[in-house]
């Protein structure tokens, strides 16, 4: 029998969240630093803008296609197998990027298995976490998750820049991939569980009795909806939509092309990394506090203002005239960056059932990364034909105001979906 819990010990769920958390944020902060090294790979091999946007634009991609297929297995097998094997390939390849001399390598090293690695460590993966093990506070849950991977960028980019104004690109890439497989590995080894039914313990803020690790995996079967079912309501699209909107205004274009935009316009290395730092800073913030919102007052409101906040401040870049204009700028876009992930995720998670959200939370944020794909590509080639980032930058504020309007579209009612059967019998 299990001893009852006392009232002031903190909730297993918390420490599993962290954990995750931790792993996701490291893992977010080393996949967010390709932008720093666009420019010293430009220098040493003299490839094109566009060639090495393709790198990034190909790692977004794959980043997202993974994750519906991590979501899924994280949803059948459990976040934690699918979390490890995330990590290593994650390291790997950040590992194998400190030693590339063609392009081919970089596509393969940084695209490809940093890509698998950070796609398997993204919110599908997370959004089982705090789908199992959070009743109430999911959409705090959910903030806190995404709010890490935005303080993963902020403490990372700047390391990441560090060493590679004492030490070069190359040691650049080779620690911050050590450092990842030396934190978050033995973390999501010995921290991140599964299930809480699998300790005979209830999510946090459940009431009523709880369940058997039988009875809990009879309904992760019985209350799952597929792709397919989900596909027949609006509601799928309409977040994949925006999902799409999101990844085209903030990843794809944001985190590739900003540092370029920033230094082309006369601002230093440091001034445009500073502006990084400030925006992961307000991710967290502004994540954090989305969260709240959703847990209080629901998610559609919000997430349509963020998207137009969001609209309007990629128009206010194109007047930024000095540092503290553009770290303004910084903070207010940072506000609104991550903070649309509680409220499209909680919407996932209220409309087609917990144990569903890690699959359609992944083939939502492959919408995601098809943007950010897009946008990355795009942008390079805007670039080269234009000599400048305002067309890319101005197509991202008309799609961020498209995506308020579809937000408003979105019902928060749940899927009705076929009874559930009995419960197998246990001994």
């Amino acid at each position: 029998m299990i001893a009852p819990r006392s009232p002031f010990r903190i909730h297993p769920a918390w420490i599993v969240l962290g954990s995750m958390t931790l792993c996701m944020a490291v893992a977010s902060g080393l996949r967010a630093v390709f932008g720093v090294y666009v420019k010293p790979l430009e220098a040493e091999f003299g490839w094109s803008r566009s060639a090495i946007s393709g790198v990034a634009a190909l790692s977004l991609l794959i980043l997202g296609a993974v994750g519906p297929f991590a979501g899924r297995l994280a949803d059948r097998w459990g976040p934690r197998r699918v979390t490890l094997l995330a990590v290593g390939l994650l390291g790997v390849g950040a590992i194998g990027a400190s030693a590339i001399h063609t392009l081919w390598q970089a596509y393969l090293t940084t695209g490809i298995l940093m890509g698998v690695g950070a796609g398997g460590l993204g919110l599908a993966t997370g959004s089982v976490i705090a789908a199992r093990w959070f009743e109430s506070r999911r959409g705090l849950a959910i903030g806190v998750a995404a709010g890490g991977m935005s303080a993963g960028q902020l403490v990372v980019i700047p390391i990441a820049t560090v060493l590679l104004l004492w030490f070069g690109w190359r040691v650049s890439f080779f620690v911050l991939g050590l450092a990842l497989l030396g934190i978050a590995w033995p973390i999501a080894f010995w921290r991140i569980l599964d299930d809480p039914a699998d300790r005979g313990l209830s999510p946090y803020g459940a009431t009523g009795p709880v369940l058997t690790a039988a009875q809990a995996a009879h309904a992760r079967t019985r209350a799952r909806v597929g792709l397919m079912e989900a596909a027949q309501h609006a509601q799928f699209w309409l977040l994949a939509s925006t999902s799409f909107v999101c990844g085209y205004t903030s990843v794809g274009l944001i985190l590739t092309h900003f540092i370029p935009h920033a230094l082309e316009h006369n601002f230093t290395q440091v001034e445009a990394t500073t502006a990084l730092a400030i925006m992961g800073s307000m991710n967290v913030v502004g994540t954090l506090g989305s969260g709240w919102l959703c847990d209080r007052f629901g998610r559609r409101g919000p997430l349509a203002m963020y998207y137009l906040i969001r609209g309007v401040s990629l128009v206010f870049l194109l007047y930024v005239w000095n540092a503290p204009s553009l770290h303004v700028w910084a903070a207010i876009f940072g506000l609104n960056w991550v903070s649309t992930v509680p409220p499209t995720t909680t919407l996932t998670a209220a409309i087609f059932g917990r144990y569903s959200v890690g699959e359609l939370s992944g083939w939502i944020y492959f919408a995601h990364q098809v943007g950010a794909a897009l946008s990355a590509a795009s942008a390079g080639w805007i670039f080269e034909a234009y000599g400048d980032y305002t067309p890319a930058f101005v197509s991202a504020a008309l799609l961020a105001l498209l995506a308020a309007a579809l937000t408003m579209l979105i019902r928060e009612e749940p899927v009705i979906t076929s009874p559930l059967a009995p419960a197998p019998a246990t001994t």
